[in-house]
């Protein structure tokens, strides 16, 4: 077991960094990269500007989701007696960036474990879109293939709620054509350099947004914020005569007005009364 030298406690740190401009780092933050033992990080190179900024001399490892399993071991066993920081290479570790492996074997292995809150480029994309906040989901990046892309929106087109995924530039124009493909051409947001200099968020429907991109795709790091889907119109006395009918081919009348009325949002005895006529 290595020996401790730090002043925390063991165990592993969580310790979300900036998203672009590196006074966005917590004090709490910069206080942890300056105590711990080891910093383990998704790229040297990078975090070593971010712990040169909050006066940090502490060695670093290399750790990321596909880090040989003996590398997250040796660093789980280390927790048991210094204190690992966990860093990624923008924002919060664990956020489509790695980690959770380490804190699930971490957390296996009875390890103490700490997460200090901080910069989220989702987070904050939802904050500057101006779409609703109440309900969302994360979707990460969407499959680079076609198909694959498309079941991905297809699962998720019914959903209620707002959609937040990241994407890089040159995939952004034909990313909201497929949303717009398979969502609908919904109200969304382009979000970019995010607390950097040349921050920019563009709103317009997902088609507006896939033409102002295709002959100029953006740098820097992306997020698409796509609002909810809107309220469907009532269903109209065909389309339920319609459902009816192919229910009772099925089903009896009773539990074919049931069906029906679940998926239509109708009044039932409405709907059992008109089977009835249909049936007759």
């Amino acid at each position: 077991m290595e020996t401790r030298t730090s002043g925390l406690e063991p165990g592993l740190y969580i310790v979300a960094g900036p998203i672009g401009n590196l006074g966005d780092l917590t004090p709490r933050g910069a206080e942890v990269l300056r105590l711990a033992d080891v910093v383990a990080v998704e790229d040297t190179r990078v975090s070593a500007r971010l712990l040169r900024h909050a006066g940090s001399d502490r060695p670093m490892v290399p750790y990321h989701d596909h880090s040989a399993e003996n590398v997250r071991q040796r660093l789980v066993d280390r927790m048991a007696g210094e204190s690992i920081a966990l860093l990624s290479d923008a924002g919060t570790p664990l956020i489509s960036d790695p980690g959770y492996k380490l804190v699930r074997d971490a957390r296996a292995a009875g390890r103490r474990i700490t997460t200090l809150p901080g910069p989220s480029a989702a987070i904050a994309a939802l904050t500057l879109s101006g779409l609703p906040t109440d309900r969302f989901l994360f979707m990460g990046f969407l499959p680079s293939k076609t198909k694959a892309r498309g079941d991905t929106l297809d699962e998720v087109a019914a959903l209620r709620a707002t959609l937040v995924f990241y994407e890089s530039g040159p995939r952004l124009s034909e990313s909201l054509s497929a949303m717009a493909a398979h969502l609908g051409n919904r109200d969304a947001a382009v979000s970019r350099e995010i607390s950097k200099t040349f921050e920019e968020t563009a709103c317009g429907t997902l088609s507006e947004l896939s033409a102002r991109y295709a002959d100029a795709p953006p740098k820097g790091e992306i997020v698409v914020t796509v609002g909810p889907p809107g309220e469907s119109p009532p269903a109209s006395t065909e389309d339920a005569d319609a459902a009816l009918r192919e229910a009772l081919t099925r089903l009896s009348v009773s539990k074919a007005a049931g069906e029906v009325a679940k998926k239509l949002g109708l009044d039932r005895r409405t709907l059992y009364d008109r089977a009835t006529e249909l049936k007759g």
